[in-house]
C-alpha cells in the first residue's frame, strides 16, 4: 500500500510541474512516466480490492444466498431449540420425579429417625423425671429432718439464752443494788467526813483563838510591865512623860482586843 501512495504523490507532482497549454488549463505530461506510475499503482493495489469489486458485482446474489442460508440456519436452530427444549423438559421432568422420590424417601427416613429419637428422648425424659422425683424426695426428707433438728437445736439454744439472760439480769440487778448501796454509803461517808472536817476546823479555830488570846494577854502584861518600868525610870529622873500616850499598844493588840 505504501507504493500506491508514493506513486500517487509522484503523479500529483508530475501534473503540477507539467507545462500548460495556453490559453487552456490543459498541460503536457510525459506519457511514459505516467503510465509506469499507473502500472506501479495497479501492481501495488491488494487483491482484496478485486475481491471487493467482485463482491460488489455479485452483491445481490450474495445477499440472496446469505438470506437463504440465514433462514435455513434460523429454521434449523428453531427446530434444534424445540428438540432441545423438549428433551430438556423431559430430562427436567425425569430429574424432578427422581428428586421428588428421593425427597419423599428422605422425608420418610427423617420421620422414622425423628420418631425413634422422640421415643428415646421420651424414655430418657421419663427416667430423668423419675430420678429427679426420687432425688427430690430424698433431699426433701433430709432437709425436713435437718430442719427439725435445727429447730430443736434453736429451741434449746433459745431456752439456754433465755436462762442465761435471766441469770445475767438477776446478777446485774444484784450488782445494781450493791452499787446503789455503795453510793449511799459513799455519800454518807462523805457527809460525815465534811461534818468532821467542819467540826475539826471549828475546834482548830477555837484553839487558835484561845492561844492568840493567851498570847495577847501575855503581850499586854509584858507591855504594861515595860511601860511601868520606863515610867518609873523617868519619874525617878524628874521627867515622867506619858508613856502610855507616847507608846500606844500595837495595832495587832488592838485588833485582838476587838
Amino acid at each position: 500500500m505504501y507504493r500506491v501512495f508514493e506513486a500517487l504523490d509522484e503523479l500529483v507532482a508530475i501534473v503540477e510541474e507539467a507545462r500548460g497549454i495556453p490559453p487552456t488549463r490543459n498541460c503536457i505530461v510525459p506519457r511514459g512516466e505516467v503510465l509506469e506510475l499507473l502500472d506501479d499503482v495497479r501492481d501495488a493495489l491488494p487483491g482484496e480490492l478485486d475481491d471487493a469489486q467482485d463482491v460488489l458485482d455479485h452483491r445481490d446474489k450474495i445477499v440472496t444466498d446469505a438470506r437463504t442460508s440465514a433462514e435455513a440456519t434460523v429454521t434449523g436452530a428453531d427446530e434444534q431449540a424445540r428438540d432441545t427444549l423438549e428433551s430438556s423438559r423431559a430430562e427436567a421432568d425425569r430429574i424432578l420425579a427422581e428428586a421428588k422420590a428421593h425427597a419423599d424417601r428422605m422425608v420418610a427416613e427423617a420421620n422414622a429417625h425423628a420418631d425413634h429419637l422422640v421415643t428415646g428422648a421420651q424414655a430418657e425424659a421419663d427416667r430423668l423425671v423419675a430420678d429427679a422425683n426420687a432425688e427430690y424426695d430424698a433431699v426433701t426428707g433430709r432437709a425436713r429432718a435437718e430442719s427439725e433438728r435445727m429447730i430443736e437445736a434453736g429451741k434449746a439454744s433459745y431456752e439456754r439464752s433465755v436462762a442465761d439472760g435471766e441469770a445475767e439480769r438477776a446478777r446485774l440487778v444484784a450488782q445494781t443494788e450493791v452499787v446503789r448501796a455503795a453510793h449511799a454509803e459513799s455519800a454518807r461517808v462523805i457527809d460525815a467526813a465534811h461534818a468532821e472536817s467542819d467540826r475539826m476546823r471549828d475546834e482548830c479555830d477555837h484553839y487558835v483563838d484561845g492561844k492568840l488570846a493567851d498570847f495577847e494577854e501575855t503581850l499586854n502584861s509584858t507591855l504594861r510591865t515595860v511601860v511601868r518600868g520606863r515610867h518609873q525610870l523617868r519619874a525617878e529622873a524628874g521627867n515622867a512623860p506619858d508613856y502610855a500616850a507616847e507608846y500606844p499598844a500595837p495595832e495587832y493588840v488592838a485588833d485582838y482586843r476587838r
